[in-house]
C-alpha cells in the first residue's frame, strides 16, 4: 500500500527534451521542431548532463575571443541567460538566448543587452554599471588603448550624454533601446548583434 515507490516525485532529467519544452521553444523562438531537436542534440553532446555551468560557458566564449579575457564579460552574459538563477543554463534558457541574439529583432537584442548591463537588476543602468561593462568589453576584445577619450570613464560620459534624455544620471530601458536604435555607432559598441 502507500509504500516508498507509490509517490511519483520523479524529477525530470535535464538532459531530456520534453514535448512541453518543445512547445515553449516553438512559441518563443523562430526555430522549427526539427531545428530545436538538432540544437538539443548538439547541446547534449557538449553538456551530457543537460546543464551548462558558468566555467564551461566562459571556456566556450574564450574560444571565440582568444586574445582577450572573457571572464568578466561572460559573467554578465551568463546572468542574463540563467533566467532562473540556478547557476546553470539549461537547454531551454540556452536556445531562447541564442534565438534572441541570433534571430531576434534589433530592439529585442538591445533589450537583452540592457538586461546584461543592468548589473544590480534595478531596471536602470548608472555610470558605474556602464563603466564595468565597458571595461569587460575591452577585456574581452583585448583592447589595451584605454587612455583619453577611449578610457572607460570618457566612453561612459559620451554614452550617457547621448542616451540619458532626462539627464537624471541613469538610463532606463526605453532610453537605452531608443538611443541605440537611433545611433549606429553606439549600437555597434553596446549591442553589436542588433
Amino acid at each position: 500500500m502507500g509504500g516508498k515507490g507509490s509517490k511519483t516525485n520523479k524529477k525530470k532529467n535535464p538532459a531530456e527534451l520534453t514535448e512541453e519544452e518543445i512547445q515553449l521553444l516553438l512559441n518563443n523562438t523562430t526555430f522549427s521542431r526539427e531545428e530545436i531537436i538538432k540544437w538539443h542534440e548538439g547541446f547534449i553532446k557538449d553538456c551530457p548532463k543537460g546543464q551548462l555551468d558558468k566555467k564551461k560557458f566562459i571556456d566556450a566564449y574564450q574560444a571565440f575571443y582568444p586574445q582577450g579575457k572573457a571572464d568578466k564579460f561572460c559573467s554578465h552574459v551568463f546572468k542574463v541567460f540563467d533566467s532562473d538563477n540556478s547557476g546553470q543554463i539549461d537547454f531551454t534558457e540556452f536556445l531562447i538566448a541564442i534565438s534572441v541574439t541570433a534571430q531576434g529583432d534589433a530592439s529585442k537584442k538591445i533589450s537583452m543587452a540592457f538586461r546584461m548591463y543592468d548589473v544590480d537588476k534595478n531596471g536602470k543602468i548608472d555610470k558605474k554599471e556602464m563603466e564595468k561593462i565597458i571595461e569587460a568589453i575591452y577585456d574581452l576584445l583585448g583592447e589595451e588603448h584605454r587612455k583619453g577619450e577611449n578610457s572607460p570613464s570618457e566612453r561612459v560620459k559620451t554614452i550617457m550624454s547621448k542616451l540619458d534624455k532626462d539627464q537624471n544620471g541613469y538610463l532606463t530601458e526605453d532610453e537605452f533601446v531608443s538611443g541605440c536604435l537611433e545611433d549606429s555607432v553606439l549600437r555597434a559598441l553596446l549591442a553589436p548583434n542588433a
